[in-house]
């Protein structure tokens, strides 16, 4: 699928949005993408686990993870189109854990599975999690990857879509930004 292809569907589905938001990370940015937008129609779901699992078709991996929300329903569709097992990690008192019975065993490979990455923190999270487990994370394949190329977790990284929407501190707003009243949509 063309990158082309990829940004209709967000744009189709409305997950690609334009205004002032307030990033997770706390970054301001102009664009948002709303994954949870697009992972209401299984459909396009279905096409673009596809697509990134043909863009991760040289990785081994047994599991599946996803950091909840964000990679949830992506993560599980990829992981049911490769025939593996899904799991995921979820937040307790703001950091991720693996609950509800789920284990990796010593020396199972992984994919770990994301919808957006900016900074990565919580795909970090993940891989310490991963990495507890003395399991082993050969891969991140996400949907979008929106962090022009500043984070390295010495794991590859597959995205679907790179994305090179500016982002700026607080402290750094340019004026049109400024004007617009922020929204934080969530991830």
């Amino acid at each position: 699928m063309e990158q082309k292809q990829i940004i209709d569907i967000f744009k189709e589905t409305g997950a690609l949005l334009d205004g002032h938001f307030i990033l997770r990370s706390g970054l301001r940015s102009p664009n948002f993408f709303q994954c949870a937008t697009v992972c209401q129609h299984l459909d396009k779901v279905s096409l673009l686990a596809q697509s990134l699992l043909e863009k991760c078709s040289h990785l081994e991996f047994d599991t599946v993870l996803a950091p909840a929300m964000g990679g949830l329903v992506i993560g599980q569709e990829l992981a049911r189109q490769a025939g593996k097992r899904f799991i995921f990690v979820e937040k307790m008192n703001d950091k991720l854990e693996m609950r509800r019975g789920f284990q990796l065993a010593r020396g199972e490979k992984v994919l770990i599975v994301e919808d957006v990455v900016t900074r990565g923190g919580r795909v970090r999270e993940a891989l310490e999690i991963v990495n507890s487990h003395n399991a082993i994370a050969n891969g991140i394949a996400v949907l979008v990857d929106r962090s022009q190329g500043k984070v390295d977790f010495t794991t590859p990284l597959i995205p679907l879509v790179e994305l090179s929407f500016p982002t700026y501190e607080l402290e750094n707003i340019p004026h049109e930004l400024k004007c617009i009243t922020p929204t934080k949509p969530g991830s």
